[in-house]
């Protein structure tokens, strides 16, 4: 009985995998603003790798992150895919461990404070993040269409402000535990923003590397934002993914 459990689960993860890779590949090249000093380019693909990694765990996020982010750079910035490929499958699977085990037993108050300062940090990291590397004149790369804009500044700020106030809101109103979701993803991403400044570096021989950390910042801050109500909502509609 335990053996045909085991592998239909596995045969259940194989193909949430195979799917979560591809839905990788669509996020990471349909969005892409290109960092020219260094070669490499934002993209959104962080968001459906931290979605994976929430619901789904470690073994079918590093799968998702790593294989579905390193085909993307194949066709975008090839020299990033070996990297890619190490880097988003450690990204996803830290993620996905790091929801499911951290702080286990923690109180709900406890929680509600992590919660509150991490949704400020947040939300202060994506107003300068947007305000630095994505304000002002934008070329935006959506699939086959290329747009150009003026985003003002400012507007930066009043998107962190309302990240932060609706990340503290749910942690004290909603789930006092969402505080381990954001600090799974944003330790993360941070090894992801570690991993690539160390692979432009050492690997690649870039001296521009540095450029793209707060670009990557970014990239993390913007996929863990909108990961968190695509996870809640998704585990309310399928709440047998929680077990």
């Amino acid at each position: 009985m335990n053996t045909k459990w085991d592998t239909t689960k596995m045969t259940f993860n194989l193909a949430v995998a195979s799917v979560s890779a591809a839905l990788v590949y669509i996020a990471t090249v349909f969005f892409t603003v290109s960092i020219p000093a260094t070669g490499g380019y934002f993209n959104i693909g962080e968001t459906v790798i931290y979605v994976v990694a929430l619901l789904f765990g470690p073994l079918v996020g590093a799968f998702a992150g790593g294989v579905g982010a390193s085909i993307a750079d194949m066709f975008v910035a090839a020299e990033f895919a070996p990297g890619t490929l190490v880097i988003k499958a450690c990204e996803g699977a830290i993620v996905g461990f790091l929801n499911r085990k951290i702080f286990r037993g923690a109180s709900s108050s406890k929680w509600r404070i992590l919660t509150a300062v991490l949704g400020l940090s947040v939300g202060t990291l994506l107003a300068i993040s947007g305000y630095v590397n994505y304000s002002g004149d934008v070329v935006l790369n959506l699939g086959i269409f290329t747009l150009a804009g003026y985003v003002q500044p400012e507007i930066w700020y009043l998107l962190g402000g309302i990240v932060a106030f609706l990340i503290i809101l749910m942690g004290i109103k909603i789930e006092p535990e969402s505080g381990r979701a954001i600090l799974s993803m944003i330790i993360g991403g941070l090894e992801m923003v570690t991993g690539y400044f160390l692979y432009e570096t050492l690997i690649l021989g870039k001296a521009t590397a540095f450029l793209e950390i707060p670009a990557n910042v970014g990239q993390m801050i913007i996929g863990l934002v909108v990961a968190i109500p695509i996870a809640k909502i998704v585990l309310r509609s399928l709440p047998q993914l929680k077990s």
